[in-house]
């Protein structure tokens, strides 16, 4: 953590904090030097404009261009250019919403393009475009207010309505695209209404805060029928993407036309910063070498690549304690879908002996020195409290199946039809693994191959590539055995985690299908309240937990490092689903702090 001890200059700086010195920041009036952050109650250096901030982007979200309608992660690269309705309201007190656990839901948004909006019954959402918004002043947007007609045009294209009927949906839209939505008009230049054709709970969240929300231009799509290059992406975002070398970084420069002031510090208009780097370094050493050289200025949190607790950050406290480190819950980076559909993992007591192979707590105690959680959970992350189903509530018998049992394990293997050969194997099988240390642990892969071979399980480790990898999540038939997968999601919506294992929905990684899962989900999409949602969403976690569709491992935090010139973050990840770079509009720099430090 920052530590202002055995600095002369600093010290001084926090003489000027008790003196209550002032400056003149460009933009600005004049303004006192420090302010108090009004979410967290913390004296910070004063908001200030200027210089370049540079965080991380991660390899896997390279793509070959900038239409989500094509490829849904496309998102990553324009996050920080196009925006959608709503989005979480940056002015929250963070001990009442911190954006580091859970993602934020509608009680946590506000306007975004969307000023606001209403539902005047059950099956009418009316948005109210916010008046004044420009798209980015470049071809062929050239600086023109964002009006009804634009928000109309995407919601319409992405959806397949209207005048994009004949295209039919994006097949990337996912949850958005399953809403009973009947027309989208504009009643006027700025006032969007959604019709629906029966009333559906969860419309409203996804209406202002799904990805497929992203307002692209028009006139781009109309010119060139799609906005795949993105050298033409224009947006109404905070920044403009200005520079993509492949590989190495891409880059953001400040729109000057933004609409959007600071929540916490509503007379400052955003970005504080002019521009915003993302590099690509896939190796930890060599980022772990840009921190400490000031190369980079954000590790983990709104960009990618936070570290586990460990010899990393333990390393970096001794090396060096001014930077800033951020602890945050991470979802379940070590576990791994079974393929339901295929044998051995069909068999339900299969797929519990693999779980109860594992040791998690030893594992957790020495492998992941003691920072780790073995608690089992299921797919819908703990941070969802009321919607997860908690584990206080699990019956003796479900917790034995997540319990360390080996001898237990190969009862049930023995009772499967699954007998020791005369080389003690039972059977082989696969693991299949991201090559991405970020994404797959391979050190957690190996241990855990070790129990299940103490149980006669001969498991190989296979390393499949990202463009081969992302397709194996949503379609079991095109891997054998296991698949590295992200369980406990802390999701706005978890209708939408637990939707992933209805038959024939996206992300259905094990396969599973079943008509009682079915009509659990169909039940979820017709609840009438926040009350009976929960209890709905707790009722499905807890058939997964029960029936095994996912193998689980140790729950790491998540670590987010920062330089301490960096001001206004408090560990935040995201404003919305996968809406993380917009905080680097909300944070400034301590120019001279930075020029202090010889950086």
């Amino acid at each position: 953590m920052f530590n202002l001890k055995g600095s002369s200059k600093l010290s001084a700086t926090l003489l000027a904090l008790i003196l209550g010195a002032s400056v003149f920041m460009a933009g600005q009036v004049w303004a006192a030097k420090y302010v108090t952050d009004p979410t967290t109650g913390k004296v910070v250096s004063a908001p200030e404009y200027g210089g370049t901030i540079t965080g991380l982007f991660h390899p896997g979200w390279e793509t070959e261009h900038a239409d989500m309608w094509h490829y849904r992660t496309v998102i990553h690269p324009t996050k920080i250019v196009l925006e959608r309705m709503g989005g979480g309201n940056w002015g929250l007190p963070r001990d009442e919403f911190a954006f580091s656990g859970a993602i934020p839901n509608v009680p946590q948004y506000t306007g975004k393009l969307a000023e606001s909006w209403e539902q005047p019954d059950a099956t009418t959402i009316v948005l109210h475009i916010r008046r004044g918004v420009k798209w980015h002043d470049k071809e062929p947007m050239n600086g023109r207010e964002l009006v009804a007609d634009d928000v109309v045009f995407n919601f319409s294209r992405n959806l397949g309505l209207g005048e994009f009927a004949a295209d039919g949906p994006s097949p990337m839209i996912s949850v958005l695209g399953s809403l009973p939505i009947e027309s989208i008009r504009a009643t006027d230049s700025h006032t969007v209404v959604f019709k629906l054709k029966q009333p559906k709970f969860a419309a409203l969240y996804h209406i202002i805060g799904d990805i497929y929300g992203n307002q692209y231009p028009p006139e781009v799509i109309k010119q060139y029928g799609d906005a795949k290059d993105w050298t033409k992406l224009v947006g109404t975002g905070p920044f403009m993407w200005t520079d993509w070398a492949q590989g190495t970084s891409l880059t953001y420069t400040k729109n000057p036309d933004y609409w959007g002031f600071d929540e916490k510090y509503p007379e400052n208009r955003l970005p504080y910063i002019d521009e915003f780097k993302a590099l690509i370094i896939p190796e930890e050493a060599t980022r772990i070498a840009a921190l400490r050289s000031g190369q980079l200025d954000v590790l983990g949190g709104p960009t990618t690549y936070a570290l586990s607790p460990g010899p990393a950050t333990e390393g970096l406290e001794r090396t060096n304690p001014e930077l800033k480190q951020f602890a945050y819950q991470n979802r379940g980076q070590n576990s791994a879908a079974f393929n339901g559909k295929k044998p051995p993992f069909d068999d339900i007591r299969v797929r519990r002996a693999m779980q109860m192979a594992l040791d998690l707590e030893t594992i957790a105690d020495t492998y992941f020195k003691g920072y780790a959680d073995a608690t089992p959970r299921g797919v819908v992350g703990t941070a969802n409290v009321g919607y997860a189903f908690p584990f206080a509530e699990w019956s003796d018998e479900i917790r034995g199946y997540y319990s360390y049992d080996p001898e237990g394990a190969e009862r049930l293997l023995d009772e499967a039809g699954y007998p020791r050969g005369a080389n003690g194997v039972r059977f082989k099988t696969v693991f299949n693994a991201h090559p991405s240390p970020a994404a797959t642990d391979q050190g957690f892969v190996a241990i855990i191959m070790q129990f299940w071979d103490a149980i006669g399980v001969d498991v190989e480790l296979k390393i499949v590539e990202g463009a081969a990898f992302g397709p194996m999540t949503a379609d079991a038939s095109l891997y054998e055995g296991m698949l590295w997968f992200i369980t406990g999601f802390n999701a706005p919506l978890p209708v939408t985690t637990v939707g992933w294992q209805a038959t024939g929905a996206y992300n259905n990684a094990t396969g599973h299908s079943a008509s009682e899962y079915d009509a659990m989900i169909a039940a979820i999409g017709s609840a009438k309240s926040v009350e009976e949602e929960r209890q709905l969403i707790q009722e499905a976690d807890r058939y997964l937990i029960e029936n095994h569709l996912y193998l689980w491992g140790p729950i790491m935090p998540q670590v987010a490092v920062t330089q301490p010139w960096i001001v206004g973050y408090n560990g935040e990840n995201r404003l919305g689903d996968v809406d993380s770079y917009v905080i680097f509009a909300r944070l400034w720099i301590d120019q001279a702090m930075k020029a202090e430090m010889g950086r």
